[in-house]
């Protein structure tokens, strides 16, 4: 019986990679019916609850700019499964032998959180007192690495941290998984060295997919919408919508990246920012699991 087992297991195996490898030699002369990408984003739609559906035109290599290629090759990461979600050799790497690196942190480049920035740095709001973020909605089944904190959490300590212009100094956070195998929903309360206390809320539980920053300052309140890439600003006075030109913000980063390149400025968003960002995030996994205050 358990030959018989073996047997069956042995043949499945086989044909699996019979299988891979016909695949692979038949996808050299026609072009795939479907990827898995594409597969995915209907997946993602229905949790959504929209209807989409799977429109492609393949393109031959000579149609595509050679730019597609570089960028695509950038973007690849073959040490990803080495480093655990951060290349801290790389980040050594760059500094040593002079190689120019910046960080993926989109949301630094939402023209809404630019604008804040700006308002900031001119003391419009004056001295922070606490910033809070919302980053929550439905689950996305592709996400299977890693939990809700290093997938979303992350880009609000960032950009926390980014417009103070301050590490965090402490951070406690609860958490929990209901659906997942890591964290499904976390609220992670950070100290700043300037007396300021950031507060982030995330989940894959809402229905409703909500992108949000409110801070509280001495002479005002800002809040952004950073879907709808809106800023409003409150005093004691007026209530005002900030002139915000909408533009994409994977756009402007690359943009940002280019002029980096190019020219002898700092990165849009340098290793040692990226690495703060991830040591955040992971102290606050470590925090809600073992229900304790960690200190960066």
């Amino acid at each position: 019986m358990i030959k018989k087992i073996f047997f069956w297991i042995l043949k499945i195996i086989g044909a699996f990679f019979l299988l891979s490898v016909l695949t692979v030699f038949l996808y050299k002369f026609i072009n795939p019916p479907i990827t898995p990408l594409m597969v995915i984003r209907v997946v993602e739609g229905a949790f959504d609850g929209e209807l989409v559906g799977i429109s492609k035109e393949w393109k031959s290599y000579d149609e595509i700019s050679k730019n597609v290629f570089k960028a695509v090759v950038s973007a690849e990461d073959a040490r990803f499964m080495k480093h655990g979600g951060f290349d801290w050799k790389a980040v050594d790497n760059a500094k040593k032998f002079n190689v120019k690196l910046s960080v993926g942190h989109i949301e630094r480049f939402n023209p809404a959180i630019q604008k804040l920035k700006e308002l900031i740095k001119n003391d419009t709001l004056g001295k922070i007192v606490t910033m809070s973020s919302k980053r929550v909605g439905p689950y996305n089944p592709r996400i299977r690495d890693v939990g809700i904190i290093i997938d979303l959490g992350v880009h609000d300590i960032d950009i926390m941290s980014f417009l103070l212009e301050e590490k965090v100094k402490t951070v406690y956070a609860t958490g929990g998984k209901r659906m997942h195998l890591f964290e499904d929903y976390a609220t992670i309360l950070m100290t700043f060295g300037n007396s300021c206390t950031g507060l982030i809320n995330t989940n894959w539980h809402t229905p409703h997919k909500v992108r949000s920053l409110t801070i509280v300052a001495d002479k005002g309140i800002a809040e952004v919408d950073y879907i709808d890439q809106k800023l409003v600003l409150y005093d004691k006075e007026w209530e005002k919508d900030a002139k915000i030109e909408k533009r994409e913000p994977l756009s402007i980063e690359l943009e940002c990246f280019i002029k980096y390149l190019k020219k002898d400025i700092a990165p849009p968003v340098s290793g040692e920012e990226g690495l703060h960002a991830l040591e955040v995030a992971i102290s606050a996994i470590d925090s809600y699991t073992n229900n304790i205050i960690k200190r960066i």
